[in-house]
Formats: structure tokens, sequence, C-alpha cells
């Protein structure tokens, strides 16, 4: 075998780490954007928050007279408290009931936290279902059992609000020395069901409104018909079958729709108001708003903070010397530059992105959903010369605040359903017809989803009925049997 030397030219695509920082950046939401930034604020001391206001220095003069002002103040507060104190202290007299705490400032009782905050109790966590039923069952005298058992029913509610285990298994599972017997658990059991929130512990939606139906004054119109409907002909009333529901009650149709409206009135859920979750906020990334008959796009000042490199940093760079120091900050001055280059990149993609969005849905913005005209990714990347991909990661997570609310940018780009005409009809502009004939329909007949077909058919929308409910079944909007109201 004979060993030869060869040259090749070829071309090879890379990924250079510039390329992935810039690709990563533009996919990131703004809350993510600001953990980044953050984090590398922290990491590279050549970047810095342009909106800073730098330190200035203090003059020698201007320190020496806010020194003695502070002095003298000082003095003037010092002989102010000391001036009424008595000579002698009581022996069991402790240092707050005489001496006022003082920080130049309001005065709060911090106890030992010196980073307490006065509006911490604002803003923490909510509480929960459970914390709250547990602080209502040390309110209440149970002895040791019934406290035990009463603990093992807080644990099986479930977050809506039901007993979501039997009573005898959570009688079982408690320890040996605590057994007790079903009448027992039962009256512990009705003890927490009148917890609040009214109907909590229920075993099934029917004790759940009971509960509550209890919990009214007797002289409330048409409690008692609603015990007995509850009672006996819920599931009448989960079919929609008000001629049985008169049958069996022996009411007319004005005193059904009473009683009707009474246990609509009660909630079915009632551990829901209470629940643990965060609330998530939203920050548009985009701003969009009308001047003088234009639409303007600009990007959130809130979301897209301004940095800066160090001056003073950045000129120890250009100092003569091949020391570790000199290397070490000339590194960290080229990653803020790439940082900045692709922070700017991120940022005017995303403004031209929203731009091209804006000049389509022009009709949506000024008349609403019906005029939502159909537009997918390929439409955007031909009109600015750039790849689906980089479309797709500009969209994601990124939000816009119009006139009409806040609305994902994926939330502008839908699916097209032909017309007879042989146009175009977006699936956003389909569901929001639909929307607006049921909320026009008759609630006594509502219109099924065949004849919400024909109906868009006469509007030139050639769309099937599995489409339709398909549409309606996004919109969680219940089938026609379970709108139809007794009117």
């Amino acid at each position: 075998m004979r060993q030869s030397l060869q040259l090749r030219l070829g071309q090879q695509l890379t990924m250079t780490p510039q390329l992935q920082q810039a690709i990563r950046l533009l996919q990131l939401s703004s809350l993510d954007l600001q953990t980044e930034i953050q984090t590398i604020l922290d990491s590279n001391l050549m970047l810095e928050r342009s909106d800073e206001l730098p330190e200035l220095p203090v003059q020698p003069e201007t320190l020496a007279a806010q020194t003695a002002a502070d002095t003298s103040a000082e003095t003037e507060i010092g002989a102010a408290s000391t001036d009424n104190l008595p000579e002698e202290l009581p022996v069991d007299s402790g240092w707050e009931d005489i001496y006022e705490s003082y920080d130049g400032a309001t005065s709060y009782s911090r106890g030992e936290d010196d980073e307490w905050d006065p509006y911490e109790r604002y803003t923490g966590a909510s509480e929960s279902l459970r914390d709250y039923l547990y602080w209502q069952m040390r309110l209440t005298p149970f002895s040791d059992r019934e406290l035990e058992v009463a603990t093992a029913i807080i644990d099986a509610i479930n977050e809506s609000g039901y007993l979501a285990v039997p009573l005898e298994e959570i009688c079982q599972g408690l320890p040996d020395e605590a057994a007790v017997t079903s009448v027992e658990a039962e009256a512990v059991l009705k003890l927490i069901q009148h917890f609040d929130p009214q109907g909590v512990a229920a075993r099934n939606p029917a004790e759940c409104l009971l509960l509550q139906l209890e919990a009214l004054p007797e002289e409330t119109l048409w409690l008692a018909e609603a015990r007995q409907l509850v009672e006996q002909h819920l599931d009448l009333l989960a079919n929609h079958d008000f001629n049985g529901l008169m049958r069996r009650l022996k009411v007319s149709r004005e005193t059904l729709q009473g009683i009707i409206s009474l246990i609509q009135s009660l909630n079915p859920y009632p551990g829901a108001r209470l629940s643990n979750d965060e609330p998530q906020y939203v920050i548009p990334d985009v701003l969009v708003y009308r001047q003088h008959a234009a639409w303007r796009v600009e990007l959130n000042p809130e979301s897209t903070p301004k940095l800066r490199i160090n001056a003073r940093y950045a000129a120890m760079t250009r100092r003569n010397g091949q020391s570790s120091d000199t290397a070490y900050l000339k590194n960290h001055l080229q990653e803020a530059r790439w940082f900045l280059k692709s922070l700017q990149n991120r940022n005017e993609t995303l403004l031209k992105v929203a731009t091209c969005i804006v000049g389509r849905q022009r009709e949506f913005l000024e008349h609403g959903d019906e005029y939502m005209k159909p537009l997918i990714l390929r439409d955007i990347a031909e009109t600015l010369g750039m790849h689906e991909s980089t479309i797709s990661r500009v969209t994601t997570q990124k939000y816009m605040h119009t006139p009409r609310g806040i609305y994902e940018l994926k939330y502008f780009f839908s699916s097209h359903v032909g017309t007879s005409d042989g146009g175009e009809c977006s699936s956003t502009a389909i569901r929001a017809m639909i929307r607006k004939l049921i909320q026009a329909e008759n609630p006594g007949k509502p219109l099924s989803d065949e004849k919400i077909a024909k109906l868009l058919g006469t509007e030139g929308i050639q769309v099937a009925r599995r489409t339709v409910a398909k549409y309606r079944e996004a919109m969680s909007i219940p089938s026609s049997s379970d709108r139809k109201r007794l009117v």
C-alpha cells in the first residue's frame, strides 16, 4: 500500500458559537430573555445596563456639609428623645418600651430579619384549599381521635373540593390505636362539610349542591323544589329533559325556570376558587397602536433592556502587554460584543416579523376575528427573505399588544378553507362566525352542527359538519343538546 498526499477543496457549514447564541436568543420568551441577560450581566464584567445612573463623585465640601447636617440632626433627635426620660428605669422595663427606634425614615417593626419587606405578604403564594381547611380544623373543638380522622379526610379532598377516597378506605388507613367506627367518621365528615367553602368534602355533585342549598335561608324562593330536584331528578336536569322535570315536580314552565336558576347559582366545584396556582403574567414583546390612520409597530422597551459595554473596563484592554489580566478582559469584551450583536439581531428580526404580520392582518385589527386572513409561516418567510424555521422561532412565546388585546404571534397564523367563489377563508374567521351564530341562536332550539354548516354554506364557506364540530370543541362550546335551555 503506497502512501500519498492529496489536496482537496470543499465547503462545510458549521454552527459557530456566535450563531448558536443568536439562534438561542431568538427563540427565548421575554421572561427567559430577562433571565439570560441577568446571567450574562453577572458573569461578564464588560456589560452593564445603560439605564442605570452612574455613581457621581462626591465633592469634599459637599461631603463635609452633609456630615455636619447629619450630626446636628442626630443631636436634635437624641435631645428630643431623652428630655422626657426618667432618671431611674424600672428593673422589668425593656429597651423598646423607653427608646423609640429610628432609621431616618418611617419606623417598621422588622423583628430579626433585616431584609423585611412590608409588601411581601401581599405578593406571596396564594393559600391552598388544604391549608384553608387545616386552619378551620384547628379552630374546631375536635378530640385527638377526631383530629386524626379530620386530617385524613382533608388529605383525601381533591382540588375541586370533593372527597376523592371512600370514607371506609380512610378509616382503614388510620393507625390501629386510632381506629374509629363508620358512625364516628361520618360525624367528623359532617362537621368538615360545614367548613368554608360551602359544599366542600362532598362525595358527589348532588351532595355538593345539597350542602349549598342547606346553607341558604329557609325563605329562599323555590328552595324546597330545588332540593327535591337535586335529590331525585338530577339526571333529568343533566339531560335537559325539561318536560320530564315539569311532570315529576308538577310545576309550570316558569316555576321550573326559577328552580333551575337557583341551582345554576350554586358552585359545583367549591375548591376551584382556592387554587394554589401562581398567576402567570404575560409581558408583550411588541406594541401595536394606530396613529394618524396608520398602524405603528414598536418593541416594548420593558422587555428589551438596554445594555452597553463598560467604558472603563474596555479602556483597560488597550493597554500594552500580554498579561493574563489583559487577555481575560479582551475575552470578556469579545463575548460582550457578540451578545450585543445577537441581541440586536433578535430585536430587528422580531420587529420585521411583527410589522409584516400587522400589514397582512390589518383588517383583523380594525374589524375583528371575522376578518382574519389565512396566513402561514411560508408567506412571512418569502416576504422577508428568511427561512421558515427562523419565523417559527421568532413567533414562539412572543406576544403582541394590540387595541383588541394581547395575542401570541402564532395566533395570526391559521389554516384556510376554500370558498365557493374560489377564495380562501381563515379558520380563525370561521370559528368567529360559528361563535356568532351560536350566540344568536334560540336557547330553546339550539343550532346543530349540520345546521351551522348549512348557514356557513349560504355565506360561501364550504365546510363539513365534522369540521364545524372540531372548531366548536376547540372553542369549548357544548353540543346542541347540552346548550338547550328552558325558555
